[in-house]
């Protein structure tokens, strides 16, 4: 059988950056996903069209078929006084490296990095691009399984989450490692 619209889909593989190995997924516990789904990076998925059990790939997306470019309106300066607690500020949340859950004005929850803090400034540097935004994503890997979805799955999702958003259309701003 092989990949295509629908049918659950499941790989190991290595994605590397610039020769450093970022994620490693074995076969034991492979990324399982719904092929078309929309949860995915589109050109992920066009990379696996067609292949069957058994298949090896290996690819590269550049940036702007991956995470994007990095933007330089996606970093901000904030005010250091939002990140008060009881009127505190906690320096061990609050520092360089920390990436913080953050909300926009309307709601919706994105990641944001502390790039920077400048206490004598009362500002935090704040960048809210992709980590992986402006790099070339290298996949090696294999097609572990490929069969059929239930309709349960096609409804529900592989693991019973109700399918609400599409991430190839910008329907998530941070997906918590489920937009690969």
């Amino acid at each position: 059988m092989n990949i295509s619209k629908d049918k659950v889909v499941s790989l190991s593989y290595t994605l590397t950056v610039n020769g450093k190995q970022i994620e490693q997924v074995n076969a034991t516990e492979p990324l399982r996903f719904i092929f078309g789904g929309g949860m995915l990076l589109p050109k992920f998925e066009a990379n696996l069209l067609d292949k069957k059990v058994g298949d090896s790939f290996e690819f590269e997306l550049e940036a702007a078929d991956a995470y994007g470019v990095h933007n330089p309106n996606m970093v901000v300066d904030l005010p250091l006084n939002m990140f008060e607690m009881d009127g505190k500020i906690d320096y061990e949340i609050i520092k360089e490296g920390n990436i913080l859950p953050m909300q926009d004005k309307n709601g919706n929850r994105m990641n944001g990095c502390i790039k920077e803090v400048k206490s004598i400034e009362g500002v935090v540097v704040m960048d809210f691009n992709h980590p992986l935004a402006g790099e070339t994503l290298h996949f090696k890997g294999k097609v572990e399984e490929v069969r059929e979805a239930t309709e349960k799955e096609l409804t529900e999702g592989l693991y019973g989450e109700k399918i609400a958003h599409n991430c190839s259309e910008g329907g998530c701003s941070s997906c918590g490692g489920g937009c690969h």
